[in-house]
């Protein structure tokens, strides 16, 4: 059963009529887009920007793929940050996540993620979230998204792609889950990274390949100890992409009896808690869910903890097929700022 969705779900199916009658609307989208991509304004900043974004809307799994990039940047003896528009709050300045203090409803569910593992800064202006990353004595900024709509200068910009879905039905939104025409956002990347198995992301891949951008590969595996193997489970997840975590689950060994998809960044009420416990009794199942559903409920009321105490949660992290990869990712775009940096001085 589904409780809403943020994207429809005729996005991820090959073209029906619902998205050529939406075509004309897709196609003004695309147009403009375009046009903000290619004249925003780049401003630079001092130190090396690696953006990890996205061509389509939401559920690719950046954020596992960022917490790897900031974890080899430390073994490279550098001081990440991240930077996040969040999803929230609205803040009058840039906002340094408080894992003691700030809630999911405050700063978002990823952002308190990714603050678990270094500096996070929450604001829709990148500009000013970087400037407040390197007051913090950051040397090494990772852009959570933004890819379409940073205001500042990439000096790598790593797209990732979900292998299974792809690009969906291929359509810009309103159509379908394109943010901006394919060939417009593959100028600006700097390579492809492609999550999961499957053959979804194989147009992507030709595209990059004809570019000359490079392709990598990763995959989201569960951190060891899980012990799910012939468990019965009800699964909820209120991500962009529930299929990919039950399809974890059952690949773990786990018995999915039932599951529950709620909206991504679900805010989860007292109902919502009620109704999956009637669930797992039905079926005589443990409730299990994502990290960042988790981290939702932990930061939530007190009925939200509490409700939290009672579940599992399956705890995951990015591993490319390469272990080259991530290490190869950081030199390079410490050397593209390095390159950039003697630019300006010889300007």
């Amino acid at each position: 059963m589904s409780t809403g969705s943020e994207a429809p779900p005729f996005w991820w199916d090959k073209p029906d009529w619902r998205a050529w009658l939406l075509s004309p609307f897709s196609l003004a989208y695309g147009a403009v887009a375009s046009w903000r991509m290619r004249r925003a304004p780049r401003h630079e900043v001092m130190v090396p920007v690696l953006c990890v974004g996205n061509l389509t809307v939401g559920g690719e799994g950046k954020t596992p793929v960022c917490i790897t990039l900031a974890k080899e940047a430390s073994r490279q003896n550098l001081k990440p940050g991240f930077l996040s528009r969040g999803f929230g709050g609205s803040f009058s300045a840039p906002h340094l996540v408080d894992l003691e203090h700030d809630t999911a409803r405050h700063v978002g569910d990823e952002p308190l993620l990714l603050a678990r593992h270094a500096p996070v800064v929450v604001t829709p202006d990148r500009l000013a979230g970087a400037m407040r990353l390197l007051q913090e004595g950051c040397n090494f900024i990772i852009m959570d998204d933004g890819f379409q709509s940073a205001r500042i200068h990439m000096d790598y910009a790593l797209i990732v792609v979900d292998a299974r879905r792809g690009l969906g039905n291929g359509h810009v939104i309103p159509g379908g889950p394109m943010r901006a025409p394919l060939v417009e956002q593959l100028r600006f990347a700097t390579a492809i990274l492609t999550i999961g198995e499957g053959d979804g992301a194989a147009r992507v891949v030709r595209r990059a390949s004809r570019a000359g951008r490079p392709v990598a590969a990763a995959h989201i595996r569960p951190l060891e100890g899980h012990d799910l193997v012939g468990r019965r489970v009800a699964a909820f997840a209120g991500i962009g992409n529930p299929q990919k975590f039950y399809r974890t689950l059952e690949e773990l060994g786990a018995e999915v009896v039932a599951t529950r998809d709620f909206p991504d960044h679900h805010a989860y009420s007292h109902e919502d808690f009620a109704d999956l416990e009637e669930l797992a009794g039905e079926h005589g199942a443990e409730l299990v869910t994502t990290e960042k559903d988790m981290v939702r409920l932990t930061s939530g009321t007190a009925d939200a903890r509490e409700f939290a105490a009672k579940l599992r949660v399956l705890q995951v992290e990015a591993r490319f097929e390469t272990n080259e990869t991530p290490a190869a990712i950081i030199r390079e775009t410490v050397n593209a700022a390095r390159q950039r940096k003697l630019k300006q001085r010889g300007s």
